[in-house]
């Protein structure tokens, strides 16, 4: 309230009248409803991300389904599965399971595209930088490409050190499954999984029942890089780009680099050989885990 005196003609006149309004926000309010929306925000944001990974989980099982589905029908096609990987004639280089099956998933121009008789390395550029939707996991991150490097020294040891590259090659997050045995330590024949070197198997030879078999799964670019095209033999981890195997457990920071893993919360989603798919949770026991890693 300000006051305002006036004197005219012998007499004082008081003149009142309001200079501000004392409903006005103060920082006090402000600082209230900043914390309020912050509140919020805490409670909401995890309840999206929730629901955003459910989303792309689901998304991940269709896409496991459509490549299983593709796989049933090369079986019924050609009374066996793809090999896991086929050399070529030259033995310098082998295409994965996964390029197999590309007319079954309504990828015939693609396929057209690619001469099995030539290297992998030697595959255009538009193809070793191309990927199918159904072949990357929506909640794993990576580039769409990556270089495959010529493999130094005992793989064991991890002594990977070249700087060679041998080929760029298009990334993929589902794999084969190799069996309980590491790709990359043992002869791409041994394998006792679905998907081996060189042979393709039939469904009559899974002999522990097709319902308890696993074929197919997923592993993230955190872990080692795959890819759906092939490889080159001589590269770092070769056999582990289109197969791996199951031995610790799903999700394990302490397993092998071509071991499962998924960035979905506490499971790795897998294929069956009977046509399913399905989650493995990360706290499976280990033999029982290994066990469905084998076709017999």
């Amino acid at each position: 309230m300000s006051v305002l005196y006036a004197r005219a003609a012998g007499f004082t006149k008081v003149f009142c009248f309001r200079t501000g309004s004392a409903s006005g926000i103060t920082i006090l309010k402000l600082l209230v409803v900043v914390a309020t929306l912050a509140l919020l925000m805490s409670l909401l944001l995890p309840a999206i991300q929730t629901a955003r990974e459910a989303t792309r989980n689901t998304q991940c099982l269709n896409n496991l389904h459509q490549v299983d589905d593709a796989l049933q029908v090369f079986h019924d096609t050609h009374r066996t599965l793809p090999p896991g990987w086929q050399p070529d004639p030259n033995n310098e280089s082998s295409y994965g399971w996964a390029s197999a099956i590309l007319r079954e998933l309504d990828e015939p121009n693609l396929d057209s595209q690619i001469d099995r008789a030539r290297p992998v390395d030697k595959v255009s550029d538009a193809i070793r930088s191309t990927t199918p939707h159904v072949y990357l996991c929506p909640s794993d991150s990576g580039d769409p490409i990556f270089p495959l490097f010529a493999e130094i020294g005992a793989h064991a040891a991890h002594a990977q050190e070249s700087i060679n590259v041998l080929t760029i090659l298009p990334r993929a997050n589902y794999v084969g499954v190799f069996g309980t045995l590491d790709p990359d330590d043992v002869p791409g024949d041994k394998g006792k999984g679905v998907f081996i070197k060189g042979k393709g198997h039939r469904f009559a030879q899974v002999s522990r029942g097709l319902s308890q078999v696993v074929m197919v799964g997923e592993r993230t670019t955190r872990k080692l890089s795959s890819s759906w095209l092939g490889i080159v033999n001589e590269g770092e981890d070769a056999a582990g780009r289109i197969v791996g195997y199951a031995d610790i457990g799903p999700n394990r920071d302490d397993a092998d680099e071509c071991e499962f893993d998924s960035r979905h919360p506490g499971h790795v989603n897998f294929a069956w050989t009977d046509g399913h798919v399905d989650s493995i949770h990360d706290d499976i026991d280990r033999q029982i885990y290994r066990d469905l890693a084998n076709r017999r």
